[in-house]
């Protein structure tokens, strides 16, 4: 694969992710559909003229964190990062495992049961997912 597979991918990739996916305003005309090259570089934390090259594929060395950092901005799933790594001639490094947000049913139901009784739940990272005081 040559390094305009990787501009390629890129941009079919930019294009599918809208700026409510993520979590940024829509302002202004859009002449090609989903992202910006402006707001893809912001997400990944890199700048814009990095992308740039990256799209059209003049940089040869992309590191580990920027394809990381690209997967994420991008909203890649295992498979689309493993291929942006390939692409890129990088092995994917592991990821950590990805933690369950959701509250298990059953005890949603339990603490709707106790009504008067407050409650919150945590996961394994202790962000907060479910709670009623």
């Amino acid at each position: 694969m040559t390094r305009s597979d990787l501009g390629a991918y890129l941009r079919a990739r930019r294009a599918q992710v809208t700026p409510g996916e993520a979590d940024l305003p829509s302002v202004g005309h859009r002449r090609v559909p989903g992202l910006r090259r402006e707001e893809v570089a912001m997400l990944a934390g890199v700048s814009v003229d990095y992308y740039i090259r990256l799209e059209q594929g003049r940089e040869r060395t992309p590191s580990t964190q920027v394809i990381d950092a690209l997967a994420a901005a991008l909203r890649l799933d295992e498979d689309g990062r493993e291929h942006l790594f390939r692409l890129a001639g990088l092995s994917p490094r592991a990821r950590a495992t990805a933690v369950d947000e959701r509250v298990d049913p059953s005890l949603l139901q339990l603490m709707t049961a106790w009504p008067n009784n407050p409650a919150i739940v945590y996961n394994a990272f202790t962000r907060q997912a479910a709670c009623r005081i």
